[in-house]
């Protein structure tokens, strides 16, 4: 019987064995605790510390104010997302002259959209995205009617996220939605209110504490949904704060060590033990300390005994760099931008993280798009129309009935050169000419509109034309045939 016995524990022995290692439980990951609370939950407590502690890090930490930097120029960059109008009449036959009347509006409207004054939108959608990296979101107000202060009906105010009540959490009863850390939601969780701090709990003599309610319709409160459920944003620098912490510590005590040892650093001692130079006299403390270039002659007796320093060593820059490694790893970002190191980098490996953070970039502006950008500019645009401040060349207002019409838009967001890019634009028109890809996503690629980058070739070549001078740029290449050039082929012209 235990022979029958010992062969089944064989058989049954490695099918026990097949489990996530993950998951098991023995000395080696007695200190992995964890527990299966919601995201809710988790940044219930945690939330606010993570926004104050990002906060610091950007005002007083060098490689997170960088990662600020990098969010903003390559989501928004340096002109903002463009706004190009696609309006038909008929499909395939745009409206151009209600385009142009849109797209000066907004750019008008663009200049004037804070209800401070202060922004223009580009600045507006930078200090959104900005704040990303230590709060995870953002809060703003449309302002519609006579309060925005200005012809358009229409104006954004930025509310600082830290106005949202995190605290304030209640359940659901028979006549009451429930609220999760400020924000209202329905039995589907949906939000439909936030409850707000009048003004921000710690601004002084502005500070207030009293909690007003404001409708979900009149706010955008957004963020970057990364769990089922999940009610507010996550700092986007919150996988890599501890560590950017600790390698601040680190490089201040190593900073400390290399002064002391340049300093000549160390101690007086006397050989029957009495009070060395700078010991009690008395009843003062006297505290000798040494200058570059002076030398002092020491009392007969007396000896120095240097303190040498030996750090930073040869480990300090390979740790630094496996610290900052990791860093970027946790923001999805290239080591070498964040950084600022370019040792050893060569083309290959460069360009391989180059297009992996690009994608992440895109992805990041689509999000943006989606988020705020479309919302604002379908507010907008409703706002204007019943305003009747979008105006044809002949004065004519456009009409508010055709809104769904006037709704069709796209945005274009700021694009990137290429390490390479000779190399890259030749492969392009390569593309183009053998038919795989068309000048249009070639256009957008760069960040340009192709029946604007069209409209101002001819503008360049009418101009030229006026004044006298042949823009070889745009001359026929070799081996390039005309369309006006093209003949039928000898044989199959008719014959005589």
């Amino acid at each position: 019987m235990n022979i029958i016995k010992r062969a089944l524990n064989k058989l049954i022995a490695p099918i026990a064995q097949r489990k996530f290692q993950a998951a098991r439980i023995d000395r080696l990951t007695s200190d992995w605790l964890t527990t299966n609370a919601s995201i809710n939950q988790e940044l219930r407590s945690d939330l606010d510390k993570l926004r104050s502690r990002g906060r610091d890090l950007i005002n007083n930490n060098d490689y997170a104010r960088k990662f600020r930097g990098m969010v903003e120029n390559n989501i928004v960059g340096p002109e903002g997302f463009m706004l190009q109008v696609r309006v038909e009449d008929s499909p395939g036959k745009p409206d151009n002259l209600a385009n142009a009347a849109i797209e000066k509006a907004w750019r008008e409207w663009s200049s004037q959209c804070d209800i401070t004054g202060n922004l223009s939108f580009r600045d507006l959608c930078e200090n959104l995205v900005g704040g990303l990296p230590s709060d995870g979101e953002f809060l703003v107000r449309m302002v519609m009617g006579a309060d925005a202060n200005n012809k358009f009906n229409f104006a954004l105010q930025v509310i600082d996220v830290d106005r949202i009540d995190t605290n304030f959490n209640c359940a659901a009863t028979a006549n009451t939605n429930a609220v999760i850390m400020g924000v209202e939601v329905n039995a589907y969780r949906r939000p439909v209110a936030l409850h707000l701090f009048a003004a921000h709990p710690m601004d002084g003599e502005q500070s207030s504490r009293q909690r007003v309610r404001v409708a979900i319709d009149e706010l955008l409160h957004k963020f970057k949904v990364e769990r089922a459920e999940q009610l507010r944003g996550i700092p986007w620098m919150a996988p890599g704060m501890l560590s950017l912490h600790h390698l601040g510590s680190f490089k201040l005590a190593a900073l400390l060590a290399a002064e002391h040892g340049a300093n000549h650093f160390g101690f007086f001692t006397t050989p029957d033990g009495g009070a060395p130079i700078g010991a009690m006299e008395n009843g003062t403390e006297n505290i000798t300390t040494s200058q570059p270039g002076t030398y002092d002659t020491l009392p007969a007796g007396v000896t120095f005994q240097p303190h040498e320093s030996k750090y930073p060593n040869e480990v300090f820059g390979p740790f630094v760099k496996t610290t900052l490694q990791r860093i970027a790893s946790g923001w999805r970002i290239a080591y070498h931008a964040l950084a600022n190191d370019l040792d050893g980098v060569n083309y290959s490996s460069i360009r391989s993280g180059v297009i992996e953070e690009r994608d992440r970039w895109a992805a990041d502006q689509a999000w943006f798009i989606t988020a705020f950008l479309d919302p604002v500019y379908n507010a907008w645009l409703k706002m204007a129309l019943m305003s009747g401040a979008i105006v044809m060349p002949n004065g004519s207002p456009l009409p508010a009935a055709k809104y769904t019409k006037f709704q069709a838009h796209e945005w274009q967001g700021r694009r990137w050169e290429w390490v390479d890019p000779k190399g890259d634009m030749e492969a392009k028109i390569l593309s183009v000419r053998a038919g795989l890809i068309s000048p249009q996503v070639i256009s957008a690629q760069m960040g340009q509109d192709f029946a604007d980058t069209l409209n101002q070739i001819k503008a360049a070549q009418d101009l030229a034309k006026q004044l006298g001078i042949t823009l070889t740029a745009y001359e026929a290449t070799p081996g390039a045939v005309q369309a006006h050039q093209v003949t039928t082929p000898a044989e199959n012209q008719p014959k005589k």
